[in-house]
């Protein structure tokens, strides 16, 4: 996904680290991509510096040591080389995890932006960063992976920066690229007065200052680290995955935070296809945090066997225990809506991709969640991982968006492609049908009814007005022309099927999905297969541009995983509430664009 600043101003930057206490193992890079698309999400860029996996530092050591025994600084050098193998892969990895839930990202090593050090080479100190090389990757990525631990030296070339040293590189970049706070994810959520192994009851701190931090933190947080975030200012915040709360070290007393135990929450997931999948592999992987009833399928027999997963074609079943939280990934409209709106109205919380059922049924279920006091989160039902609802969200008010347009369904964009390779119509939808893009029914996607159901939830969120999407004129693909989507090409001009709402000066609303050429430079031309892309344009004629992927198992089941996560730290961390996509956005002040 992308993300492009507001010429008013570029996004917030959020530093977070992940360390060999959260690295265990392969599967825990999914778990940091979903903490890195939390910040994202909210509009900010992300620095993400990511540790070794656990006990791959202390066995390259240990190998280096077997093979060439101990000596003097030449060999430190030659050990720094190969103790930073691991930072080099995990950064890697972690870019490879976030690219597969969407989220553009640039992997770059310590050379790359001219991450110097001095000193030791087994112990150094950074002292040095190429801040534009940084912000040239930033402003065409989300996230920028890099490896903690390393750097590069005028006299070894490569260095590592002492036991910890992800913690020291973190707090660098924050120093350096002009962000106020890092975020350090640990094995644990804050410090604690006390071990809390050895005393479950030990006391949290909500905040300390840099010098108590570096007495009690002792083997948490690299004493450099806490030096260096000192000397400039800087806020370190000690979490877990997931979390809201956090420890805060900053030029403050210390003060304990208040006991919360973590709550639990009872999950009924209705679907489980290719999305629900992928949140069931979510769910799975906190049974700290999530309880599951039944799973509702239309063919348990035919589901292979999962450890402590059951599956069953019987809603009741699904649906029996009064859920905390219900996931409605069937898909359809109306018998969704009633079962979305009976679970709300009962007090359940819903997350929903389902745009149909929200575009059809917007008012019912908004009127069953204040009922039922309950939230009713959907931010994956327009543009899948791309967080174009966040986006609304953040701009709703004065100078809000006066106008929106997107290419926002990926078979359109995979059927045109087609046609302008010179396939005929019909041959084009076998093969979207064949490679899972279109459905064996394309006529919603085709006809222009998907975009329309997302364009409804687009003016709800940025305008605050109720559209029929019905009533939402209409271009159908099978009444393009394959022969001038063909020589469109030639003309440098590209055939996409773009949905545009507008607000006027006097509160009225356009809007259309219509198939149009657009130039081969234009924002929305460069979108393919699944990738959704936006252009949002404000009262105050700043505009955003939004990509990303707005389909497909990975990218959307983050989105839906995301409003889960929000809403259980919601419940246990009131305060912490993070935006979901719940409640009608604000009417914008209506000001000529």
């Amino acid at each position: 996904m992308k993300l492009q600043p507001m010429k008013s101003g570029a996004p917030p930057l959020c530093v977070l680290k992940f360390g060999s206490s959260v690295l265990q193992c392969d599967a825990d890079y999914d778990a940091a991509a979903q903490e890195v698309f939390r910040h994202v999400r909210r509009g900010e860029k992300v620095i993400a510096v990511v540790s070794a996996l656990a006990g791959e530092t202390d066995a390259l050591l240990a190998q280096g040591e077997l093979v060439g025994g101990n000596g003097a600084t030449p060999h430190a050098a030659m050990m720094a080389r190969l103790a930073r193998v691991g930072e080099l892969r995990s950064a890697a990895l972690m870019g490879l995890a976030l690219g597969r839930v969407g989220v553009r990202t640039a992997i770059l090593d310590p050379h790359e932006i001219g991450l110097e050090a001095e000193g030791d080479p087994l112990d150094a100190n950074l002292c040095g960063l190429n801040n534009a090389a940084v912000a040239e990757a930033l402003s065409s990525h989300e996230v920028l992976a890099v490896p903690g631990f390393t750097a590069v030296h005028a006299r070894f070339g490569a260095v590592t920066l002492g036991r910890g040293g992800t913690d020291l590189t973190a707090v660098f970049f924050a120093a350096q690229c002009g962000a106020a706070r890092v975020r350090l994810i640990k094995d644990v959520d804050g410090v604690y007065a006390e071990d809390p192994a050895e005393n479950p009851q030990a006391e949290r701190y909500a905040e300390l200052d840099y010098d108590a931090a570096a007495d009690v933190s002792a083997g948490l947080i690299q004493p450099k680290a806490i030096a260096a975030a000192k000397a400039a200012n800087i806020v370190i915040e000690i979490a877990a995955m997931g979390a809201g709360d956090a420890t805060r070290i900053c030029a403050a007393p210390a003060r304990k935070a208040p006991a919360r135990p973590v709550r639990r929450l009872r999950v009924a997931l209705l679907g489980c296809g290719a999305v629900g999948a992928g949140v069931l592999a979510h769910l799975r992987s906190r049974p700290d945090l999530f309880e599951l009833n039944p799973v509702l399928v239309r063919r348990p027999d035919a589901r292979p066997h999962q450890d402590g997963v059951h599956f069953t074609d019987d809603p009741g079943l699904a649906l029996s225990g009064q859920p905390d939280l219900v996931v409605e990934l069937l898909g359809g409209a109306d018998h969704p809506a009633e079962i979305m709106s009976a679970a709300l109205s009962g007090g359940a919380h819903v997350v929903t991709a389902n745009k149909a059922a929200l575009a059809r049924h917007y008012d019912a279920l908004h009127a069953a969640a204040r009922d039922g006091a309950a939230r009713l989160s959907f931010s994956a039902a327009v543009g899948g991982g791309t967080p174009i609802l966040e986006a609304l969200e953040q701009r709703a008010g004065h100078n809000g968006p006066v106008r929106i347009e997107g290419v926002m369904n990926g078979t359109a964009n995979f059927l045109l492609d087609r046609l302008a390779a010179g396939d005929a119509f019909d041959d084009a939808v076998k093969e979207a049908q064949r490679l899972g893009f279109a459905e064996a029914d394309p006529a919603a996607d085709v006809d222009g009814h998907d975009a329309a159901d997302k364009l409804s939830l687009l003016i709800r969120a940025a305008f605050g007005k109720a559209v029929d999407p019905a009533g939402i004129p209409k271009d159908s693909l099978a009444q393009a022309d394959p022969a001038a989507v063909k020589a469109a090409r030639a003309d440098g001009l590209v055939f996409k099927q773009i949905g545009v709402c507008e607000l006027s000066a006097d509160g009225q609303v356009k809007a259309e999905v219509r198939v149009r050429a657009v130039p081969a430079q234009h924002p929305l031309a460069g979108a393919r297969n699944e990738e959704n892309r936006f252009i949002l344009t404000c009262a105050d004629h700043s505009v955003q541009t939004l990509c990303g992927k707005g389909a497909g198992r990975w990218p959307t089941a983050a989105a839906v995983f995301a409003d889960i996560m929000d809403i259980h730290r919601g419940l246990s961390e009131p305060e912490k509430m993070e935006f979901a996509a719940s409640e009608p956005s604000r009417a914008p002040a209506l000001l000529r664009a």
